[in-house]
């Protein structure tokens, strides 16, 4: 089954992991001259509407190859201390499953960061994505160690 997810926030060149133990602030970034608050991030329906059919260049397909059932997603610009809400909503995004997360048409900010959260409140994250050049992203987790693929 693909989901689709519409981000409507404003916002990744390496993949850097990092794990963090549950707390929904991010660390601050390096650029904190921005203080424009982001739109949180919302669900699309399987029926787009005209700015999810549009897309942006930020829209990927987020594959969840972890071997857990991941509860909560956030993304958020890279440059904002603020994780936002969880883009899943009511949904769970389970092992070997994908969801397109689609970005509002108007958005051009290039660098994202990502968590993710299982339903223990383990979380993992990765930060700086370059959205521009990430068409796939593939979660793994195998002996203790979070990847990503890149496509």
């Amino acid at each position: 089954m693909n989901k689709r997810v519409l981000i409507c926030g404003l916002c990744a060149a390496l993949l850097v992991f990092a794990a963090c133990g549950g707390s929904t602030t991010k660390p601050a970034a390096n650029n904190s001259n921005s203080t424009a608050a982001t739109p949180a991030p919302t669900t699309a329906s399987t029926t787009s509407s005209p700015a999810a059919s549009t897309g942006a260049a930020q829209d990927f397909t987020l594959v969840n190859a972890t071997g857990v059932e991941i509860d909560k997603v956030f993304i958020s610009p890279h440059d904002k201390n603020d994780w936002e809400e969880d883009i899943l909503g009511q949904d769970t995004l389970p092992d070997g499953q994908s969801v397109d997360i689609k970005f509002h048409r108007s958005e051009t900010a290039p660098l994202w960061d990502l968590r993710i959260e299982d339903k223990k409140g383990t979380s993992i994250e990765w930060e700086n994505l370059n959205l521009l050049e990430i068409n796939k992203l593939t979660l793994n987790y195998k002996d203790g160690k979070a990847t990503a693929k890149i496509d």
